[in-house]
C-alpha cells in the first residue's frame, strides 16, 4: 500500500510544483503590461527578489494544492481502486478549477489597476452598494469583458494540456527495501512531506510568525512601489482584504477611536470631555464678507473632472478647453493641486456634504444619517445664512440612498435627473446625459422668480465607463479636436474615454455660462469628485509614461465670482474638497458669522492638506500610511522617493473621528434641532 501511496502523492507533488508557475506567468505579465518605466534596465535583482518573495509568499495558498490533492485523490485512492485509477483525472479536474478562479482574480486584478492605480484593496468592498448594471457594463464595453471571456476556453485548453504532460512525468520508483528500512524510510517519507508542507505554507521557514507579509518584502523590492505590488498574488491580496476590512475603524473601541482623535482636536485649541466642547475645535468666525452674498452659489461636481487635463502636459488633447477658458478667466482663482475626499464618488460626494470625511464608511448607507446630522454640515450651515439648498443628481437618488440622506443632511429640496428629465432621455447606467440633465436643472432653476438667495449642488455622471456614449452624435471628432499621433487614435477606448470628457467638459462650462448670463452675481465652485486616468493613454507615443501621483489624484478645484481674480485664494496653489466650505463661508459670510469646519478656508495661506488617503504639502504628494511619495515637479510615475510618511496620525484621528460619530448615533441631531442652536 505504501508504495502505492508513494507514487501516488508524487502526482499531488506535482501540481503542488504546477501552481507558483503559473502565478509567476501572470506576474510577468501583469508587469509587461503596467510596468512605469519604459525599459526594466537596471531593475535585474530587484525583478528576481519580486519573484522569489512573490513565490513564497504565494504559497500561503499554493501550498494548499498539494494537501487537497493529497486528501481527495491520493487517500481515497489507497482503498477504492476505480478512484486510484482516475487519480490523474481528478487531479486535471481540480487543477482546471483552482486556474480557473486564479484566472479570474487576475483579470480582475487587470481591471481594477487600470482604474484605481493599485492591486486589490478596500475599494472592493464599496462596490457592494455600487449599480451592478453599470458594473457589467463597463466589464463588456470599457474592459473588452467579452474578449476576456472568450480567452477562457483557450486558456483551460492550455492549462489542461500543461497538466496533462507535468502528470505525466515519470514517477520516482519506490527503492527496493524491506524490513526495519522499509517503515524507517516510509516513516522518513511521511514526516518529510509534513514538513515540506509547513515549510513552504509559511514561506520557506517553519515559523508562522515569520511568513511573508507586506513588511517583510525585501528593502530592494520595497523601493520600487510598482514591483511591491506585483509581488503579491492575487488571491493573496483578496485574502487580505477579507483579514482587514473596510471599516477597520469601526473594529476599533469607541475609546480607542476617541484616543486617536483626541490630538487632532486639541491641536485645533477644543477637547473631548464632551461632544459640544469637542466641535468648540472645529468652531470658526468669519473675518468678514470679500464679495457681495451672491443670489446664487452654484458647487458643481463632475465626474471625473480631474486637473492634469487643463496642465500643459495634455494641452494638445484639448479635452478641457471650455474648462480652460473658465480656468484663464480673471475672475477665476484656482488650486493646483487639489486632492479629493474620497478615492471614488460617493465618499466624496458624502464628505462634501456634511464636512467630516466619509472614511470608506458609507455614511450615506447609514440609517443614523437618515435621521441625523453634524454641525459641519455644508447645507445646514449655509440654511443659517438665509441659503435655500437645493442637491441636483444627474443619477437617481435611489442609488446610495441619497433620497434619504440629502434632505437628512440639510438640504431643502433634493432632485434626480431621472424623475425631472423625460422618461425616454438617453442615459447610462449612471445617469442621464450631463447636456439633458442640466438644461432640465437650468431652466428649473430660471423658472423662479421668487428672490430667495439659492445654494444648487450639482453632481453630473455621464464622465463615467464604460464609455458608450454616441460621441459623433454629440459633436464630438477626435481625428479633428485632439492634436495627437495617429497611435493614440488607433487606441480605439481612448477616443471614447478623453471624448467623454470632453462631452462632460462642454455640458459643465455651457450650463455656467448660462447661469453667468441669468444670475450674474453668481458664485461657482467648480470641482471633480476624484482623480481621473485613461490607462491606455500611458502606452502611446502621447505619454509614453505612467501618471504621476498628482495626476491620478487631483481633481480641478476653481472659484470663479466676478469680484474674485487670481489672488483671492491666497497664493495657495494646494488644498482640497474639504477647504471648499470653510472656503465660501470666508467669502461670503458677514464677520462674526459662526462656522463649522474640520479645515481652513483657502483666503489664508495654507502649508498641508490631510485626507484619510493622501497627503499634499507644498513640496510633495503622497499616500497615508505609505512610504513612497512624489515631489509636486514629478514628470513621470517612476520619479518616486521613499521616506516616512509624515501624516498618519491626521489620517488615522481623520477616520477615527467618523468611526465615533458612528459608535455613537445619538451625536447626530436633526437638521431642526442644529438650526435652532
Amino acid at each position: 500500500m505504501f508504495v502505492h501511496f508513494f507514487l501516488s502523492v508524487q502526482q499531488d507533488i506535482k501540481l503542488w510544483i504546477f501552481f507558483p508557475i503559473l502565478c509567476a506567468v501572470f506576474r510577468a505579465i501583469f508587469i509587461a503590461v503596467h510596468k512605469p518605466y519604459s525599459s526594466l534596465t537596471g531593475k535585474k535583482r530587484a525583478l528576481r527578489e519580486c519573484f522569489r518573495f512573490g513565490f513564497w509568499w504565494g504559497m500561503d495558498l499554493n501550498a494548499y494544492v498539494f494537501v487537497i490533492s493529497l486528501i481527495l485523490v491520493t487517500l481515497p485512492g489507497l482503498f477504492i481502486p476505480w478512484w486510484s485509477r482516475h487519480g490523474d483525472a481528478i487531479r486535471t479536474i481540480l487543477g482546471l478549477v483552482y486556474a480557473f478562479i486564479i484566472y479570474v482574480a487576475f483579470v480582475g486584478k487587470m481591471i481594477f489597476y487600470s482604474q484605481f492605480h493599485d492591486i486589490f484593496n478596500n475599494i472592493v468592498f464599496l462596490g457592494q452598494k455600487a449599480e451592478k448594471h453599470n458594473l457589467v457594463d463597463v466589464f463588456f464595453n470599457q474592459y473588452h469583458g467579452a474578449r476576456k471571456l472568450a480567452l477562457t476556453l483557450p486558456y483551460l485548453v492550455i492549462i489542461f494540456v500543461a497538466l496533462q504532460g507535468i502528470l505525466a512525468i515519470p514517477a520516482i520508483s519506490y527503492p527496493a527495501i524491506t524490513g526495519i528500512a522499509y517503515y524507517l524510510v516510509n516513516t522518513a517519507i511521511v514526516l518529510a512531506l509534513i514538513a515540506a508542507f509547513y515549510f513552504f505554507r509559511y514561506g520557506g521557514t517553519f515559523m508562522h510568525d515569520n511568513k511573508p507579509e507586506w513588511d517583510t518584502i525585501p528593502a530592494v523590492v520595497k523601493e520600487d512601489p510598482f514591483l511591491s505590488k506585483a509581488t503579491v498574488d492575487d488571491l493573496i491580496a483578496l485574502k487580505m482584504l477579507r483579514r482587514h476590512p473596510m471599516n477597520e475603524t469601526m473594529q476599533k473601541s469607541p475609546e480607542e477611536n476617541l484616543r486617536l482623535v483626541k490630538p487632532f482636536v486639541e491641536a485645533r485649541g477644543g477637547c473631548i470631555d464632551s461632544f459640544d466642547q469637542a466641535v468648540e475645535a472645529f468652531r470658526h468666525e468669519a473675518k468678514g464678507a470679500k464679495i457681495k452674498q451672491p443670489s446664487h452659489i452654484f458647487l458643481i461636481v463632475g465626474e471625473s473632472y480631474s486637473q492634469p487635463y487643463f496642465d500643459p502636459a495634455f494641452a494638445d488633447l484639448h479635452i478641457a478647453d471650455e474648462g480652460k477658458k473658465l480656468m484663464a478667466d480673471v475672475h477665476t482663482a484656482s488650486i493646483h493641486t487639489a486632492l479629493s475626499a474620497g478615492i471614488i464618488s460617493r465618499p466624496s460626494i458624502v464628505s462634501l456634504m456634511l464636512g467630516i470625511f466619509d472614511a470608506g464608511l458609507e455614511l450615506n448607507e447609514r440609517e443614523a444619517f437618515w435621521q441625523g446630522t453634524v454641525p459641519t454640515s455644508l447645507p445646514l450651515q449655509l440654511r443659517r445664512l438665509g441659503y435655500e439648498t437645493n442637491y441636483w443628481y444627474g443619477g437617481s437618488l435611489a442609488n446610495g440612498n441619497f433620497g434619504h440622506f440629502a434632505p437628512a443632511c440639510g438640504f431643502d429640496y433634493a432632485y434626480s435627473a431621472i424623475d425631472i428629465c423625460d422618461p425616454k432621455a438617453p442615459r447610462s447606467w449612471v445617469g442621464v446625459y450631463d447636456h439633458i440633465f442640466l438644461n432640465k436643472a437650468a431652466d428649473m432653476i430660471t423658472q423662479r422668480t421668487d428672490e430667495v438667495p439659492q445654494f444648487h449642488f450639482i453632481y453630473t455622471t455621464s464622465n463615467h465607463g464604460p464609455y458608450k456614449m454616441p460621441l459623433h452624435d454629440l459633436g464630438f471628432d477626435g481625428d479633428k479636436i485632439m492634436k495627437v499621433a495617429q497611435d493614440v487614435l488607433d487606441e480605439k477606448i481612448i477616443p471614447k474615454v478623453l471624448g467623454t470628457f470632453w462631452y462632460s467638459d462642454r455640458a459643465i462650462n455651457q450650463f455656467i455660462q448660462e447661469m453667468k448670463k441669468a444670475y450674474p452675481d453668481s458664485l461657482f465652485i467648480v470641482t471633480g469628485d476624484h482623480g481621473f486616468q485613461c490607462s491606455e493613454l500611458q502606452h502611446t507615443s502621447f505619454m509614453k509614461r505612467e501618471y504621476t501621483f498628482r495626476e491620478l489624484h487631483s481633481p480641478v478645484l476653481m472659484f470663479h465670482h466676478p469680484e474674485l481674480d487670481k489672488s483671492s485664494l491666497a497664493g495657495n496653489i494646494i488644498g482640497g474638497h474639504m477647504n471648499i466650505l470653510p472656503t465660501l463661508f470666508e467669502l461670503i459670510a458677514p464677520a462674526g458669522f459662526t462656522y463649522y469646519s474640520l479645515f481652513h478656508s483657502l483666503t489664508e495661506p495654507i502649508s498641508q492638506c490631510v485626507t484619510p488617503y493622501h497627503w499634499v504639502n507644498l513640496q510633495a504628494i503622497g499616500a497615508c500610511h505609505e512610504a513612497y511619495y512624489q515631489l509636486l515637479t514629478a514628470q513621470t510615475g517612476a520619479d518616486v522617493l521613499q521616506g516616512i510618511a509624515p501624516y498618519d496620525d491626521i489620517c488615522d484621528a481623520e477616520k477615527s473621528l467618523t468611526a465615533y460619530l458612528l459608535q455613537h448615533p445619538e451625536l447626530l441631531q436633526p437638521v431642526d434641532a442644529l438650526l435652532r442652536r
